[in-house]
Formats: C-alpha cells, sequence, structure tokens
C-alpha cells in the first residue's frame, strides 16, 4: 500500500483541494491480489488504489471512454516475423500506467483509506475511472510518435519504426508491451528512451503475455494457456475431472429451446467467457466455443453440459497450444468452409475459415452467419467473402510491416459452384441477394489480390470451425 501511494504521489496524480460544494466526488477503495508466475508460483502481493468509476457522471467529469487494444491476429503476425527473421523479442512492464494520463476533465475523488490529508477530495488519471486506459494510451501514443513510430491505421494498437534497414515493431495491450527488433541495439536504444519517460520494467526475453506462455526455441515459437486452463478447471470445480477426446457430438446441434434453464446463469456467462479467451492459442476450441456463447443470454442445462464436456476435453489436452515455424512469411493461403443451415432453430449456416502466413497460423474464426442462405452455394460463398475480407485485412497490415507479399492470396473452398461464382458473372442473376458478397470476392480476384481454388473436402483444414468432428 505505502509503494501504491508513493507512486500516486510521483505521478502528482492530484492535488489536495477544499470540497466545492455540489461536486460529484467519486470514492474508491484498495483492491489486493496476488501476482503469479507463468508457472503458476506467486510472484509478489499486489495493492492497488482504484476508484469507483461507476459513479462517474457523463458529460460532468468523463465524456470519451474508448481505448484500443492490440488484436489477437496481429500479435501473432507480429510474432511469426520476429521468428522467421531470428529478431529478439522482448517484454515490458509500465509500472502504474493508467497513472500517466493526464484528464481533460476535472474529477473530484476521495483520498485513499487510510493516507487521508485531514487538511483537505481531490487532475490526474487513476484506475477505476472510465476515461483512464484511453487518457494512458493517448500519452503513449504521442510519446511513440514523437520518437519516430508510426500507428498502424489498421490496428491502433500497433506501432511501427522504420529508419533505413531499422524497423521495429511496438505491440500494447493496456500496460503490457511487446517489443521486437530488427537488432538488439536499435531494441536497447527504445527501451531506454521509454525507461526515460515512464516507470517501467523490461522483463527480458517474451516469455509470459497476456496470460500466455512463450517458449522459444531454435526453430520455433509455442504458445500455451496451460496454467490458464489449469486455473480455469480449478474455478469450475472440474480439476480432477476425467478427460474426453472429442469436443462436441458430430451428430445433434443444440436447440435455444431444449432442456430446463440453468440455475446459475451467471456462471454459465462467466465459464463461457473463459473459454472464448482460451481460443486465443487453441484453434480447436472456436467452434464448441462459439456454440455455447450462442445460448449466453437463456442457457438452458444441454448447453451447461456442453460446457462441461468442452473443458473435459481441455483437461486432456492442457499441453496443446499454438506453434510458430520460423519459415518464410512471404504467401497468405486461407481456407474456408461453411456448415449450411446447421442451426435447428433459425437454419443459419456456420461459417468458418483459417488463414496461414506461410505455415503458420495466424487468424481464424468461426461464426454464425447473420442471415438465413437459400443454398449451400450462397453459404459457401458467405464464407469465401469472409475469409477474403480478412485476407485483405491482413494484407493491408503487413503492408504497413513492411512485408511484401509478392503473390495472390489463395483462397481454398470445397464448393465447386462457390468456386465459380468468383470469376463467372452468369451465376449473378441468379444470386442477386448475395450480390454485395460477389462482387467484393469478384473484384479482389480481378484486381489479382486473391485466387479463389478448389480443394477436396478430404483435405479441408477448416471443418473444424464449422462442425463437430469425430476423435
Amino acid at each position: 500500500m505505502i509503494d501504491e501511494y508513493q507512486a500516486l504521489l510521483d505521478n502528482d496524480t492530484w492535488r489536495l483541494v477544499p470540497r466545492p460544494p455540489g461536486a460529484n466526488v467519486v470514492t474508491g477503495k484498495w483492491i489486493f491480489k496476488h501476482k503469479f508466475h507463468s508457472d503458476g508460483t506467486l510472484a509478489r502481493h499486489k495493492a492497488r488504489w482504484v476508484v469507483r468509476g461507476f459513479s462517474q457522471q457523463p458529460g460532468v467529469d468523463y465524456d470519451e471512454t474508448f481505448s484500443p487494444v492490440v488484436k489477437p491476429a496481429t500479435i501473432r503476425v507480429v510474432l511469426s516475423i520476429a521468428a522467421a527473421r531470428t529478431w529478439p523479442i522482448h517484454q515490458l512492464d509500465v509500472k502504474n500506467a493508467l497513472l500517466h494520463g493526464h484528464l481533460e476533465e476535472t474529477v473530484y475523488c476521495q483520498q485513499p483509506s487510510g493516507f487521508v490529508d485531514q487538511s483537505a477530495p481531490d487532475h490526474k488519471s487513476l484506475y477505476g475511472l472510465k476515461q483512464a486506459p484511453r487518457t494512458w494510451y493517448q500519452r503513449f501514443a504521442t510519446y511513440l510518435r514523437h520518437l519516430g513510430f508510426v500507428a498502424s491505421a489498421f490496428d491502433t494498437s500497433l506501432f511501427v519504426f522504420k529508419d533505413r534497414d531499422n524497423v521495429a515493431y511496438l505491440l500494447l495491450y493496456v500496460d503490457d508491451i511487446v517489443l521486437t527488433a530488427s537488432s538488439l541495439a536499435l531494441l536497447r536504444h527504445v527501451t531506454d528512451r521509454l525507461h526515460a519517460e515512464f516507470a517501467m520494467m523490461d522483463l527480458g526475453d517474451l516469455h509470459h503475455f497476456l496470460g500466455i506462455s512463450v517458449t522459444r526455441s531454435v526453430d520455433s515459437l509455442f504458445l500455451s494457456q496451460r496454467q490458464y486452463a489449469s486455473d480455469l478447471l480449478q474455478r469450475a470445480g472440474m480439476a480432477e475431472c476425467h478427460s474426453i477426446s472429442t469436443l462436441v457430438d458430430t451428430r445433434a446441434k443444440l436447440s435455444a429451446t431444449d432442456g430446463a434453464p440453468v440455475a446459475d446463469p451467471t456462471e454459465y456467462s462467466s465459464l463461457a467467457g473463459a473459454l472464448q479467451y482460451l481460443t486465443l492459442t487453441r484453434p480447436d476450441l472456436a467452434y464448441a466455443v462459439q456454440q455455447v456463447c450462442l445460448f449466453m443470454h437463456d442457457p438452458r442445462e444441454p448447453h451447461l453440459a456442453l460446457i462441461k464436456r468442452i473443458l473435459r476435453y481441455v483437461k486432456g489436452t492442457l499441453s496443446v497450444g499454438l506453434h510458430i515455424g520460423t519459415g518464410p512469411v512471404q504467401s497468405l493461403t486461407a481456407y474456408s468452409d461453411a456448415d449450411w443451415a446447421g442451426c435447428p432453430d433459425s437454419r443459419r449456416s456456420t461459417s468458418g475459415y483459417c488463414v496461414f502466413l506461410g505455415d503458420n497460423l495466424v487468424s481464424w474464426s468461426s461464426k454464425r452467419q447473420t442471415t438465413v442462405s437459400r443454398s449451400s452455394a450462397e453459404a459457401e460463398y458467405r464464407a469465401v467473402a469472409h475469409a477474403v475480407a480478412e485476407c485483405c485485412w491482413l494484407r493491408q497490415l503487413l503492408q504497413e510491416l513492411h512485408i511484401s507479399i509478392p503473390s495472390a492470396t489463395l483462397v481454398y473452398c470445397d464448393n465447386i459452384s462457390a468456386v465459380y461464382m468468383t470469376a463467372n458473372p452468369v451465376h449473378q442473376r441468379r444470386t442477386k441477394h448475395t450480390e454485395i458478397d460477389i462482387l467484393f470476392v469478384r473484384e479482389k480476384v480481378a484486381l489479382g489480390q486473391v485466387c479463389v481454388l478448389h480443394v477436396p473436402s478430404s483435405h479441408q483444414f477448416v471443418d473444424i470451425m464449422t462442425k463437430g468432428l469425430p476423435a
């Protein structure tokens, strides 16, 4: 508590003033938690003074609150590039990050309990204020621009530095930073400049970021959430459960009306959300987790049974993670698929895609389509359109990272009619209700950015994103 209070003073977080009449004074409380190493052992005890931001009044003591965080696909792309080029990768942790932001509004807050100056509520940013993450991001981004970094237009939490052959990438997720550079000297220079402006720790080589353990070897990076998965099993009371080899039933599909409502919908939502975070390094879980997330508004007993089945599968696959190799990163390849009319309630289809940068899987999705498709070709074409949109975004991101993709992106689909529609205008009159998707994909094909090809169903990697598969 003393260290936290001293950090508040060192950052000039407030100035003590008499309480103005009628002012909205935001109260606060001390939050105590344990910080753990990647292996689950205790690292340190932590105290944080957090104000109750829910008592702030819009237009009075806060306005805009949005603060960007780096996208998971961006992290995987940057790590793939760094691994391919054998660049050093360090992680940095900013101490009391949100205290560095400068508030534009005047906010009156209660003084920390146990450290009250009786002669005086309290202008700067505090943990718990609605606009605190936004003000921190603005302060940090402004300083990076001063150092010569440029914020990406396609992921504003990615910053790129380039000076002749010197290149550096910085990823920001609130107060956690991943920094990689083309040389160790450049990495140290950037780190020193950041140290001069902010109180932060250089934690050395990337090893544990956002609950993800990173192990680097000569020929790969291995991303694992083993400890997170173990904690999730413990939280669900299934640490000693028997494992299972399949995620979902390969025959029946869940309905929104089957079974009785669960006793505790909050617990269901909590477990479903936790499983969603586990898919950061576990694409094999994407379809099953997408299914349970569809029913969070009204969870039933069969839906809870599926969550428990997923957890039993996780129990037997704790060592599974995401492998990032050191091969070349000069090609994009995507696989798309759709499960036509798979929903028993709405008959909407499920789209899925996987995108590879070189040999590394960097992006994937399993998502219920927003409208009903009248044919399997239509459902498959919508899935192709989603995959092409993701590939276009990745190509633009790679361009900002100064990575050239000389060849067209190959998009594989196992529906011949959908492949024909990407270049055959004769089909357009029969599918006017999907005209936007058709024209979007066809334009990218005509520009030479995308080439859509047929792949046999036996070689369709992305089946795992659209349906339950046998062991």
